[in-house]
């Protein structure tokens, strides 16, 4: 039987993430959670986000997920220990690590950038993971408060996006910057701009390829991948889901036909 991949966020722009694990792992099939009650995670307490992750990776486990990916940076940074401790049966990984990782290899002794939003930036876990890494490489953090309400109005292509981009990465090229990582899911989809903003002569991390092929060499080591018997990919969300469908369809990159509710069991 081909039991499912769970990945979830608090809204559906993760659903980029699972794209991408779908491109690299086309055998797979995927269970998706977006939590639409809570969103957005911006607002929300680290606290918060830890008890709704956790209902959330529950819920997948019980749909039968033989991984659980956590798409959102956020819930990555301050929830993921609470999801290894609590399911240790289950891998469980984030987008943090695999993207610092990807940037320590390419940084070469530079400091790396990190693009992120104010929940993520404050809570140092890109820095943590870069430091962890190799001591010797600064992380400078660069909180994006314009990044996502660009993406979410459909603007990632207008003059206030390449404004945007200019903004926020010219202090990191300033601070010696040679590697910029996209630390939160809604920012690949500004990629020409921030490019254009950062020149050709400097590497962007997109995490969510380097999870994609970190969960495919695990996936392997396990002797736990797809067969690619069963594509029926399956969508839950916490709370309202108009637009899912729509909007879905476009981050994933394939129709999504239906969506079904998903009850956290008391996560307020």
């Amino acid at each position: 039987m081909n039991f499912p991949i769970g990945v979830y966020d608090s809204g559906l722009v993760g659903l980029s993430v699972a794209s991408r694990i779908l491109q690299t792992l086309p055998d797979e099939r995927i269970i998706y959670f977006a939590d639409t009650a809570h969103v957005p995670y911006g607002e929300r307490s680290f606290e918060d986000i830890r008890v709704f992750s956790k209902a959330i990776a529950g819920f997948l486990i019980d749909k039968g997920a033989k991984a659980v990916v956590a798409a959102c940076n956020l819930s990555s940074a301050v929830a993921l220990d609470i999801l290894t401790d609590t399911f240790p049966q289950i891998p469980i990984l984030g987008v943090i690590e695999p993207g610092a990782r990807a940037a320590v290899r390419a940084a070469n002794g530079h400091p790396i950038g990190v693009l992120a939003t104010t929940g993520t930036i404050k809570s140092g876990a890109y820095q943590n993971a870069i430091g962890a890494l190799d001591r010797s490489i600064p992380a400078i953090g660069r909180a994006c408060p314009r990044f996502v309400p660009l993406v979410e109005s459909g603007m990632a292509d207008s003059e206030d996006a390449a404004s945007a981009a200019a903004e926020y990465v010219q202090p990191l090229l300033e601070a010696g910057c040679r590697t910029i990582i996209l630390g939160c899911t809604h920012y690949p989809f500004l990629i020409d701009p921030i490019r254009s903003a950062a020149g050709q002569d400097v590497t962007i991390v997109d995490p969510a390829e380097e999870t994609a092929a970190e969960l495919a060499a695990l996936l392997l080591r396990r002797k736990i991948a797809g067969d690619g018997l069963d594509s029926a990919h399956e969508f839950y969300s916490s709370g309202e889901s108009s637009g899912f469908m729509t909007l879905g369809s476009r981050f994933l990159g394939r129709t999504i036909a239906a969506v079904s509710h998903g009850d956290l069991q008391g996560a307020k």
